[in-house]
């Protein structure tokens, strides 16, 4: 037989495959991936969403009025380039919604193919973090969801509280159903499901490209794929999605939720049939706590029974030291900002009176308390601080309820505010480690090994280049430091404090001239025209880096000189790229050299003395990501010693190799680069 008999054979068996994969399917199997759990798995995450130590996916905690959204990071081909037809796929994950009041769920999950991964302008609630009050039901939305609903929307045209649904472009499902199953063997009889009951079920959904028909299938976790759905729906999805989409998760959470979401496994198969779960490989979900009983009712109604008409004149008169004791500001123009307003009284109890031992620590401006709030037990850090109600106090407070909608994993969530006579108290998410600079400075007890130095400042960075370009406006944080970055649980950083933030629009400038922040932190320009720009942030976060690297403050004293840490550090360069000396000697030696290096040089550079030779927050990001060779540092080095050349007036080899007995403890005391650095701040 010859060659071209072979090649004409060979022709004819793939077309019968093409056949028999049907005209939907295309001649591309398409991609495929299986995730038991989410140890070392690259997915595209934003809002809350997060993994966990032991491999859980977690969308949303139990932060009111929340998003979070995870993808597959690459795009997905769904429809036949040549015919616009859509490909069959499937998919399955297992999922659990943990709730401590089944009454109050939350808006839930839901599986989503999207034409790009984040959504922006996206609402929680209702809206699943997927659509807004404008966009939801528009045909240029182009999204396809599965909805798992544990909240009963009536503007959304909600069955109930506890629902699967198929979403087409919005929140109004095209069909749903209570959430269930008919179990195989059981005489199709109907079994009732509780999305919110805590725990794991399973979900399979099933696009047909020939039939053009979706199902979606719930059942109880291990138990076998019900051979019928749930959910049924003859629909073309050639008109919905594009030519390629992102696939993934949405959560969110509403005004009162109480609720955490939970993926544990995912599998997804573009023309073929889906692989199925490992289920004995899935990671295990976190314990819910036991509620603690109140007996005030049991208790409390019999005893108001045997008070007398004496006992309720007294308490007629401790109702009324209480509302004094309580008193607080509030004025009409106030009440317009909902939920971002707290109750003093909430404060107070939450906590215990503002006592001494719940002071978590003590500033400038003010203390920060820890504090449980009563109704929905979350803990919580409040910052206390004087204020003049009468200048400025109605733009200051827009602005930090404009920040409290700030989302994203590495900022501390503000989360409201209350006034009280003379004081202004800011709500913050409580970080149970506790500030990055107890790690670093004066002894510390425990010491921070260098890959999470790294991945705190990484983080760090991400959340404040969502600040600088990620949001509706334009956030400048102006009080970045060690002490302003708390950590998690799982010691993951977070820019937090918004006390002394502004914000401008995108394509405006700032118009504050009100020179704030730190000593030691200040870029010249700022405290030369009291205007806080992105550069300023940048400057910043300039002295942050140093600080983490080398476990020393920006500005010591020793007698009456001031010894400054970026002299030390370009000093060290400046030998001839002994940089890595100036590193913290409390460090291990299993610390990564490059990644050192990176963090000493980039942090030089963001404290330029001119705000344009400084960079961007991007390209901060890029060089923390390797997306940016560490080359390029060094030559604005070269070029920011030439600058300093000009702003010092005089010979650089000269300021560049103080005499020893300058230095002392690795800081320049001689008029050095600080006097162009950090004179403002002086």
């Amino acid at each position: 037989m010859d060659f071209v008999a072979l090649a004409t054979i060979s022709e004819f068996l793939l077309m019968l495959v093409f056949l028999q994969a049907g005209a939907g399917a295309g001649s591309d199997q398409g991609i495929g991936f299986t995730f038991n759990g989410f140890r070392s798995v690259k997915l595209e995450l934003d809002g809350f969403a997060e993994f966990t130590n032991n491999g859980l996916l977690r969308l949303t905690n139990e932060t009111r009025e929340m998003m979070a959204h995870a993808f597959y990071p690459d795009p997905v081909p769904f429809k036949n380039s040549s015919e616009g037809s859509v490909f069959s796929f499937s998919t399955t994950f297992v999922f659990a919604i943990i709730s401590k009041n089944r009454a109050v769920g939350g808006p839930g999950i839901a599986f989503v193919a999207a034409p790009q991964r984040g959504l922006p302008g996206a609402f929680p609630n209702m809206y699943l973090g997927l659509f807004n009050k404008t966009n939801y039901g528009d045909l240029t939305n182009h999204v396809f969801a599965i909805e798992l609903d544990a909240v009963h929307s009536a503007d959304v045209k909600d069955i109930d509280d506890n629902h699967l649904g198929i979403d087409i472009n919005g929140p109004v499902s095209a069909v749903s159903a209570s959430a269930g199953y008919y179990p195989d063997g059981g005489a199709g009889k109907f079994e009732n499901l509780t999305l919110v009951s805590g725990r794991p079920m399973q979900v399979w959904v099933d696009y047909d490209g020939i039939k053009k028909r979706i199902e979606v299938t719930l059942a109880p976790f291990k138990a076998v794929k019900p051979s019928t759905p749930l959910l049924s729906l003859s629909l073309d999805l050639s008109t919905i999605v594009k030519e390629t989409m992102f696939v993934g998760f949405s959560s969110s959470t509403g005004s009162y939720s109480t609720s955490q979401s939970y993926i544990l496994g995912w599998s997804f198969q573009m023309n073929g049939q889906v692989q199925g779960l490992e289920l004995s490989k899935l990671p295990n979900l976190p314990r819910l706590g036991k509620k603690p009983t109140s007996k005030l009712l049991t208790i409390g109604v019999p005893a108001i029974c045997l008070f007398s008409v004496s006992v309720l004149i007294l308490g007629l008169f401790y109702y009324v030291r209480r509302k004094m004791k309580y008193a607080e500001v509030l004025e009409d123009w106030e009440f317009g900002y909902g939920p971002h307003r707290f109750k003093y009284k909430d404060l107070y109890i939450a906590t215990r009176g503002f006592q001494d031992k719940e002071l978590l620590g003590t500033g400038g401006f003010g203390g920060v308390y820890r504090g449980i709030l009563p109704t929905s037990k979350l803990e919580i850090a409040v910052k206390r601080i004087s204020h003049n109600s009468k200048q400025g106090i109605r733009e200051f407070v827009a602005e930090i309820v404009s920040i409290g909608r700030l989302r994203h994993r590495n900022l501390v969530k503000l989360l409201g505010y209350c006034r009280r006579k003379g004081e202004l108290l800011l709500v913050y998410d409580y970080m149970p480690n506790g500030s990055l600079d107890k790690y670093l400075f004066n002894q510390p007890k425990v010491t921070l090994n260098w890959t999470q130095r790294f991945r705190v400042i990484r983080g760090v960075a991400s959340g404040l280049l969502y600040l600088h370009e990620g949001w509706d406006q334009i956030v400048i944080h102006r009080d970045i430091k060690s002490s302003n970055v708390l950590l998690d649980a799982e010691l993951n950083g977070r820019l937090g404090d918004f006390g002394l933030a502004r914000l401008y629009d995108h394509g405006t400038y700032p118009q504050t001239t009100h020179v704030a922040g730190t000593f030691g932190y200040l870029a010249p320009e700022h405290t030369r025209t009291g205007r806080a720009t992105k550069a300023t942030d940048v400057f910043a976060f300039g002295a942050f880096l140093l600080e983490v690297a080398t476990g020393r403050r920006p500005i010591g004293t020793r007698g009456t000189e001031d010894l400054i840490l970026v002299d030390w550090v370009f000093y060290c360069w400046s030998k001839g790229g002994e940089i890595l000396e100036a590193r913290d000697p409390n460090l291990s030696e299993e610390f990564v050299a490059e990644e050192v290096e990176l963090v000493l040089k980039l942090g030089l550079v963001c404290s330029h003395p001119e705000p344009g030779a400084r960079p961007t927050m991007r390209q901060v990001v890029q060089y923390l990501e390797g997306d940016a060779p560490i080359q390029h540092l060094s030559s604005s080095l070269d070029t920011y010693s030439s600058g300093l050349r000009i702003k010092l007036g005089e010979g650089f080899d000269d300021f560049a190799m103080p005499h020893p007995s300058s230095m002392d403890n690795g800081f320049s005391t001689s008029s050095t680069v600080a006097d162009s650095l950090l004179s403002g701040g002086r």
